[in-house]
């Protein structure tokens, strides 16, 4: 089995992150969380535990700000979620992320992050 086809890891921050930003949204945010962590796997080829400390992080809740501005604008969680990967993936990251966390210059900022969290892993 894959990373996209395993059921999501539990957050670990259900306070902050992408969990705790749904709940301010007053999504229902258990069932927003199981939604992103096959997609952003997919996308990223990361694993699980990466993909859920990514969530679980501030980046994490950035993501979350953006399924939110998506939310606003009449998507319904789902595509405002796929909304949120394509947005991120379509930004790079910087030579400046690059120096202060060693992720590569212009790889997608999803990918960048979210590896980045695999490789540190949710401790990091």
């Amino acid at each position: 089995m894959d990373a996209a086809t395993q059921p999501p890891l539990n957050s670990r921050n259900e306070d902050y992150g992408f969990y705790g930003t749904m709940v301010c949204t007053g999504q229902d945010a258990a069932a927003a969380w199981a939604i992103p962590a096959p997609l952003i796997a997919t996308e990223t080829g990361c694993s699980p535990e990466g993909v859920r400390a990514f969530l679980d992080s501030r980046h994490g809740r950035h993501f979350a700000d953006e399924v939110a501005n998506q939310l606003v604008g009449g998507r319904s969680v789902e595509p405002a979620i796929r909304a949120a990967i394509d947005t991120h993936q379509g930004w790079r990251i910087t030579l400046r992320t690059a120096r202060q966390h060693g992720i590569p210059t212009g790889l997608p900022y999803l990918t960048g992050w979210v590896a980045h969290f695999e490789i540190i892993g949710a401790e990091g």
